[in-house]
């Protein structure tokens, strides 16, 4: 335990003005008068749902909102809860995926797979969400404290997913653990607006809203494109569809126009109402004829799941000089069956090799966010594979040999298959040293290919520039745990290990995190998403290896699998090559540091975040010369904990993995930073034991301007006159009471009085910023600190 729980005067004295004074499990109803429902008349759109998005979105989002309750649309209130968890490790058959406005359209299909109604009440009850909204109403935590340890919060929260009729029992057993849960609550007003709708009946007077005249143009465009019935244009439509099934687009073209849409399969044609066809991946087979169709995506964004994508003349221009400017033909159009699922190579073998790797390329970024961001909510099972910071950038269309050379390129297609489609706990084994054996054949393959078409070694040249404009082409990945961001730019200190990707590995990573991989699948198919990721990990590294100096490679590599790690170097990697030259000469006895300098001052024109000024600042005069004086002091102050070890600044060991801080001007204006805090490991090699190979003692703080992440685990609201006593008390916090201190005094606590206004004044902060990205943050993982 941190910190001491609540003491238990304090509980009592809460219990005595609640009318019951014992332990809080033993904690009868209170009969506190709760606040009139409201008698005018309250409409939902107007009333009702702005209130759900400002207390109640935040946990109730996404796929792992408790009870699958989930609040972004009327149609997830309307459909209620459900007991089954969506995520579940140990799942031995797979679950019907219950996705909404995909997997049922109306409420009675969903009360048909077992959603209760959280709406109405029984006969004798009243519903589950006026109980719950009561109950955290008459219970209000203290403001600003520290929650009771009993109160179990976090992914791992076991959740009763009651209906009203066995809600006293849980009121019983649970008193503290009303709605919104273990947070500051409901105002009076909001209690009263939520009742009185649910007392008139809990009508919903949501209407669509209809498309522009600019909208429509749009999307016609985009559907008649990709609807054209030439097999050439089916094939790419198909490539595309898989690619962008997953993004909010929204037309660049279009001013003002904030709406996103989605790309789905249809069983209607253009101009007929969107009828999605349910398959549990975009590359299953449809069963029918379908179309594709774009539809606007329903209610409040949430920022984990708002991957946005631009849509416009100048993308459609690109895309027909991508893939219709050469002269290629489809010998068969690729069926759905395994093998196509599971080796994209084979499937869009026909379709230019350099037009699919270029329109990556060039939104690289998004297709990142896609495997590093989400839209899985519980992303431990591939997070555990990656470091907390490192970057990746790209192999250049022109250096890479499955690009320019064609013969290589059919050898080792077959080779690129990937596992994950067999559900069977009984078969996994035997898919995954078959994959594993692929995998290995094609490294060696690659090894060979790469030292007879470039005799001298890699060089720095053989990177992505970014076409010399393009910011997509650098990019820094932070694990935060069970989840993970990206963001452009080299941000941070010079990481342990840097990814260098190609098209196979690009391409692979999106197929087995995105396309092939099952949310509602079984532990087989996730066990073995999770370990060809290890290999998709330790091939990037292995392709930066060759920069390295012959000689140094095995050196470096056995730095970054330290302890059992080493084992894996031999049972599941192909052998690294350590005696190929490379074309980059080095001077330094440290030629990672020596090449990642190098990297920095030669790409230094499309680096979106060069970050000299906070994580990389090597004196006192830190901050950034851009930003008001009062921002370049905040800077400065924060930069003298950025990117120093735990041992050397023991206040960071208290940090959680995601910190939002604001920071408060005299004027009014405010400016935000993220601190995420970097766990050291002696290797990602492996599923189990993290805890085995953590290395306190070597955690660092990366201080990025703006935001990174989608599950702040804290805040810290700032003035800018303490930035610099904040900053100092942080890093040399040794014991438990300096750091309580420090959160006592800046610290907003989930039962802060002002915790809903500051968490929401980051995605204002966001829009303002960055209007297309801005969405809901979510704080199921926000900290008991």
């Amino acid at each position: 335990m941190r910190y001491p729980a609540l003491p238990l005067l304090a509980l009592c004295a809460l219990g005595l003005l609640l009318g019951a004074c014992t332990d809080t499990h033993d904690m009868a109803r209170a009969d506190v008068p709760l606040p009139k429902p409201t008698a005018r008349e309250v409409s939902f759109e107007q009333d009702v749902k702005p209130i759900l998005d400002a207390k109640c979105l935040a946990c109730h989002g996404c796929y792992d909102a408790p009870c699958q309750l989930k609040l972004e649309t009327a149609e997830g209130l309307v459909r209620g809860a459900y007991p089954e968890p969506v995520y579940d490790g140990t799942r031995q058959e797979a679950m019907s995926p219950t996705r909404l406005g995909m997997d049922e359209q109306t409420e009675a299909g969903w009360r048909s797979r077992g959603f209760h109604s959280v709406l109405q009440g029984g006969e004798q009850t009243q519903s589950v969400l006026y109980q719950m909204l009561a109950l955290g109403k008459q219970y209000p935590p203290q403001p600003n404290s520290r929650l009771p340890e009993d109160i179990e919060l976090g992914i791992t929260r076991q959740n009763q997913c009651v209906t009203s009729e066995a809600f006293d029992e849980y009121a019983k057993e649970h008193p503290l653990e009303g709605m919104p849960l273990a947070v500051t609550g409901l105002t009076d007003d909001e209690f009263a607006t939520l009742s009185g709708w649910l007392n008139q009946g809990a009508h919903i007077d949501t209407a669509p809203v209809p498309l522009s005249a600019a909208e429509q143009r749009a999307v016609e465009t985009w559907e008649g494109f990709l609807n054209r019935e030439d097999d050439r244009h089916r094939l790419v439509a198909r490539w595309l569809f898989e690619h962008l099934f997953l993004a909010h687009l929204y037309f660049e073209d279009l001013d003002g126009q904030t709406r996103f849409f989605e790309v789905v399969r249809s069983s209607t044609p253009p101009g007929k109402p969107v009828a999605p066809i349910a398959t549990v991946r975009p590359n299953d087979a449809p069963g029918q004829a379908f179309h594709y169709r774009l539809r606007p995506v329903e209610g409040t964004l949430v920022h984990k799941r708002h991957i946005t994508f631009a849509l416009s003349e100048a993308r459609l221009a690109r895309v027909r000089e991508l893939f219709f400017s050469t002269d290629w033909k489809v010998s068969r159009l690729p069926g759905y069956d395994y093998v196509a699922r599971a080796n994209p190579f084979i499937t869009f073998a026909d379709l230019p090799a350099r037009a699919r790797y270029q329109f990556m390329l060039d939104e690289a970024e998004y297709f990142t966010r896609t495997f590093i961001r989400g839209p899985v909510c519980r992303g431990q099972i591939a997070t555990d594979v990656i470091r907390d910071q490192f970057w990746t950038f790209f192999q250049a269309p022109d250096s890479d040999q499955f690009i320019i050379d064609a013969d290589y390129q059919a050898k080792v297609s077959p080779l690129l298959g990937m596992p994950g489609q067999d559900y069977s706990l009984l078969d996994a084994g035997e898919n995954w040293l078959h994959y594993r054996g692929q995998r290995n054949d094609y490294l060696a393959q690659r090894q060979q290919q790469y030292i007879q078409a470039q005799p001298d070694g890699a060089s720095l040249g053989d990177i992505w520039d970014g076409d010399g404009r393009n910011t997509n082409a650098l990019l820094t990945i932070f694990r935060h745990h069970d989840s993970a961001s990206v963001t452009r730019g080299l941000v941070g200190e010079v990481p342990l290990t840097l990814w260098l990707m190609d098209y196979p590995l690009f391409e692979r990573t999106y197929y087995e995190l995105v396309v092939n991989f099952d949310v509602f699948g079984t532990l087989a198919h996730q066990a073995q998403t999770r370990l060809y990721f290890d290999l998709i990990r330790n091939g990037a590294e292995q392709n930066f290896l060759r920069l390295m100096p012959a000689g140094t490679r095995k050196a470096i590599q056995r730095g970054w699998y330290q302890g059992l790690g080493k084992l894996r170097l031999d049972i599941s990697y192909h052998h690294l090559d350590d005696t190929a030259p490379s074309a980059e000469t080095y001077v330094s006895k440290a030629p990672q540091q020596e090449f990642a300098i190098r990297l920095l001052e030669d790409l230094r024109a499309i680096n979106a975040m060069p970050d000299d000024a906070l994580n990389r600042c090597q004196g006192a005069n830190c901050g950034r010369r851009e930003q008001p004086a009062w921002i370049q002091r905040a800077d400065q102050a924060l930069a003298r904990i950025a990117s120093t070890p735990a041992a050397e600044l023991p206040g960071i060991k208290y940090l959680p993995e995601v910190v939002f801080v604001r920071v408060r001007h005299t004027d009014g204006e405010r400016t935000v930073y993220s601190l995420l805090r970097n766990r050291a490991h002696s290797n990602v090699a492996f599923m189990l034991g993290e805890s085995l190979r953590y290395e306190p003692d070597k955690d660092t703080v990366t201080v990025v301007p703006g935001i990174i992440g989608s599950y702040p685990n804290f805040i810290f609201d700032v003035p800018t006159a303490q930035v610099e006593h904040f900053v100092s008390l942080l890093g040399r916090a040794e014991e438990d009471e300096e750091f309580e201190r420090i959160v006592t005094s800046w610290g907003v606590r989930r039962t802060h009085p002002q915790f809903w206004a500051v968490l929401h004044d980051f995605t204002a902060w966001q829009r303002e910023h960055q209007p297309l990205q801005a969405g809901v943050f979510d704080v199921n993982r926000f900290e008991n600190l």
